[in-house]
């Protein structure tokens, strides 16, 4: 896999070599989507909560006797239907967390990038990381390679600089390599890479990190 490498002019100066096992897989759209799902569920706090009829104000006592007056049958006023009763059925507090086994966010990790990659929308950039914490360098140098819509900038290692330059940029989100996820790259409409980022990335998710075949395919293998 070839990456295009982009000058701070916008002219692409060379192509790197890339790990064909995290950008040239064929994307699994249904780990992806699970992976998305997951994270996104993550995210809810699940603080909502009503209080049900055992836990509103109000007298427990029959409101009127339950037959001879020709009118419904009603118990205390703390019922459902009562205005300041309890609500029935209402939300409680819980946790709307999800679990995925690690080979399966690996693999969202891996389909993400390679959707990127096979899409084009990749730009490996040389000198993205700023010398001063400013926003203005960050934003013409976003300019000049044509990003003007929502787009992801990884760093290979925490870059203060970087990151403090890009977050008064609205469409621009800035995190290191290490803190890639599903929901941002699948957001992102560009995918703007130091070459540093490149390597991390290789290194957290490819190569050594990836599950060795098992089964009958490794006894063939072996045989």
């Amino acid at each position: 896999m070839k990456l295009p490498v982009f000058d701070a002019t916008g002219a692409q100066v060379r192509h790197i070599d890339a790990a064909d096992d995290v950008f040239g897989i064929v994307p699994n759209k249904s780990v992806l989507h699970q992976a998305y799902v997951a994270q996104m569920a993550n995210r809810r706090s699940g603080n909502a909560s009503t209080k049900t009829r055992g836990e509103v104000e109000g007298s427990t006592v029959k409101i009127r006797k339950q037959k001879g007056l020709g009118r419904s049958r009603q118990g205390g006023i703390r019922a459902s239907h009562h205005v300041g009763g309890g609500v029935a059925f209402g939300p409680r507090p819980h946790s709307f967390a999800k679990d995925l086994p690690r080979q399966m966010r690996r693999l969202a990790l891996r389909s993400a990038l390679s959707d990127h990659a096979a899409s084009g929308t990749i730009m490996v950039v040389e000198g993205l990381v700023p010398a001063e914490p400013k926003t203005r360098p960050v934003q013409a140098l976003l300019d000049t390679l044509g990003v003007n819509r929502r787009a992801l900038v990884v760093s290979g290692e925490h870059e203060a600089n970087l990151m403090i330059a890009a977050r008064n940029i609205d469409v621009v989100r800035a995190l290191p390599a290490a803190n890639l996820n599903v929901v941002d790259l699948v957001n992102a409409h560009k995918l703007v890479l130091t070459e540093d980022a490149v390597r991390k990335i290789e290194s957290l998710w490819g190569g050594q990190n990836l599950r060795p075949h098992r089964g009958r395919k490794q006894e063939a293998a072996s045989a």
